[in-house]
């Protein structure tokens, strides 16, 4: 009988057992949590992003997603980390950093406690229980201000305000948070932030950003056509306007003269003077095509006194589904099944935005012909005009009867400090959208976790066993991030912590740090406030994430597919 070791599995494939499994998984977890913990707090550092490719793009962010997005990682534990991060920049926005930084140190607590011989079981059976906990904990200190409007308000100023101050924008915080509150608070409570369309002009500084209640279309007005119309009456489009020239592919047309050739654009030209004509029909002032609109058709609108513009297939007409739906006409005829499928759902949408009066429990009917103009809802809007933006000029409608679609153009140096802005933005937008379906605030400063980790240190003062440990490793890593916080602000974050924790000791729950004065402070007069959902949301996934790593025990990489050489080349 051979001692030998047996192999089962194929050439190529390799596994990593036990201790070397789970060291390889903290090792990975921890290196993704030390990269990401330099940016946190309003006094963290940014990173800079180099891309290898052609063009080698240059980014600069201190956002916790962007940066996990960008590297590539090989690690398992890493990705399940990096995975958690765009989950949390999905479902709220803002926290990407916390919640990474959060389940690293769970991992690191949990390699000490491994060593000590203690199973991951008994580690996870002692955090599930810190967890609810700590969740209770956060849900008594939660403050809900949803039925004071005044109050409420002044909430979200804050809640933008705090996340925008660890942010490119936080000198200017004020002014965007008053930008992002007012734009979050036309959606009427629905926070579907596909209504709010940013558009990026470089030119300016950041301080020339503005909301605008109408729509921007990042397009231009047909030649020798009117600049501006009031009292619009809107056709949408998706037809082919460029068949006044002799277009032919992979045929031939044999003539006997020059003059044939001629007799065939002569038709063709009648073609589309009818098409025309037929379009006019409809009684309009404007017309938006999502095709290409060639010189003679762009001529007879002229004539006509109707602005035309093509090529409408602009980015972030999907914004605007939350207005009611109004008809458009489509031709997609021509087009691939997948991309006509896309073209109807952005004309679609568009036409949604254009709208006179709400069509409640109706969809907007599509039409294939100009035949029936009686048949068609016209959109409309009070007014639209070319308005210049720094060097580019864009087209403006103004006067949208549903008014919830609103354009936030931002301004800057470079294109670098735009991007980096724009983030800044989407975080506040997307906890303020939040906060709007969840009322519930909590303080910021690291008030929260200092009050969750004491609740859960009671806990564990109360649980006889293994899992008491388990869970001061818990409080302990919950702890960290105030230490991280005062660190990156250059603070004595050992004296700043053990005061913090001193003060929620004798009562003092709503203190946390002030990183301007660099002492602890009340965190309700200092207005540090935060989103529950937030907070919440960074607890349970930093949680479920450390246990699924922590489970592992056995890392297998399957073997490569083995490339067969082609031996029916075509």
């Amino acid at each position: 009988m051979s001692l030998a070791p047996v192999n089962i599995f194929k050439a190529g494939a390799d596994e990593e057992r036990a201790e070397t499994a789970r060291m390889s998984s903290f090792v990975g977890a921890i290196a993704i949590g030390d990269l990401v913990k330099s940016t946190l707090g309003p006094k963290g550092m940014d990173k800079i992003l180099l891309s290898t490719g052609r063009e080698g793009t240059v980014t600069i962010t201190n956002d916790g997603a962007t940066i996990l997005k960008a590297i590539g990682v090989d690690n398992p534990a890493a990705k399940v980390l990096v995975d958690m991060s765009k989950v949390q920049d999905d479902e709220v926005g803002d926290g990407t950093t916390s919640v990474t930084v959060l389940a690293a140190e769970l991992l690191r607590e949990a390699e000490l406690l491994i060593a000590r011989k203690i199973h991951p079981q008994i580690i996870i059976a002692g955090w599930r229980e810190a967890t609810k906990a700590a969740r209770e904990a956060l849900v008594k200190s939660a403050v809900d201000h949803g039925e004071d409007e005044t109050q409420f308000r002044d909430d979200l100023m804050k809640i933008a305000e705090t996340t925008l101050s660890s942010k490119l924008l936080t000198h200017h915080k004020e002014y965007f948070a008053k930008l992002a509150v007012d734009a979050v608070l036309r959606l009427k409570g629905s926070g579907n932030l596909e209504a709010i369309h940013v558009i990026k002009k470089l030119g300016g500084s950041l301080i020339d950003s503005y909301l605008d209640e109408g729509f921007l279309l990042d397009k231009k007005i047909g030649v020798n056509q009117p600049k501006r119309i009031e009292n619009a009456k809107i056709l949408i489009a998706n037809t082919g306007m460029d068949t006044d020239k002799i277009k032919i592919f992979g045929s031939r047309v044999r003539v006997d003269s020059t003059a044939k050739v001629a007799e065939i654009e002569q038709a063709e030209k009648e073609k589309m003077k009818e098409k025309v004509e037929r379009i006019l029909k409809h009684g309009i002032n404007c017309f938006i095509n999502r095709q290409l609109i060639y010189n003679y058709p762009e001529q007879m609108f002229a004539a006509a006194g109707v602005m035309a513009i093509e090529h409408a297939d602009f980015a972030g007409v999907e914004r605007l589904a939350l207005v009611t739906a109004y008809a458009l006409t489509l031709e997609v005829i021509s087009l691939d099944p997948k991309i006509a499928g896309r073209v109807l759902l952005m004309q679609y949408l568009l036409a949604r935005f254009l709208l006179l009066q709400p069509l409640e429990g109706q969809r907007g009917e599509i039409a294939s012909t100009f035949d029936h103009p009686e048949l068609v809802k016209l959109g409309s809007c009070q007014l639209i005009e070319e308005v210049m933006i720094g060097e580019d000029k864009l087209i403006h409608f103004s006067g949208v009867a549903m008014g919830e679609a609103c354009t936030i153009v931002l301004r800057g140096a470079t294109q670098q400090i735009i991007d980096e802005a724009e983030r800044s933005l989407h975080d506040a937008l997307c906890v303020l959208a939040q906060t709007v379906k969840d009322t519930r605030t909590v303080y910021g400063g690291g008030c929260s976790e200092m009050l969750m980790a004491n609740a859960v240190t009671e806990l564990a003062n109360r649980t006889p066993g293994k899992e008491s440990v388990a869970m001061e490793s818990f409080a302990k890593a919950l702890r960290v991030l105030p230490t991280i916080i005062a660190d990156n602000a250059g603070y004595d974050s050992a004296d700043l912590v053990s005061q913090l924790r001193a003060a929620h000791v004798e009562g003092k729950t709503t203190y946390g740090l002030d990183m301007k004065q660099g002492t602890i402070g009340d965190m309700a007069s200092l207005g540090v406030v935060e989103s529950f959902q937030v907070k919440r949301q960074v607890l349970l996934s930093a949680a479920e994430a450390a246990e699924v790593i922590l489970r592992v025990d056995d890392i297998i990489k399957a073997a490569p597919r083995k490339r067969v050489p082609d031996r029916y080349p075509c």
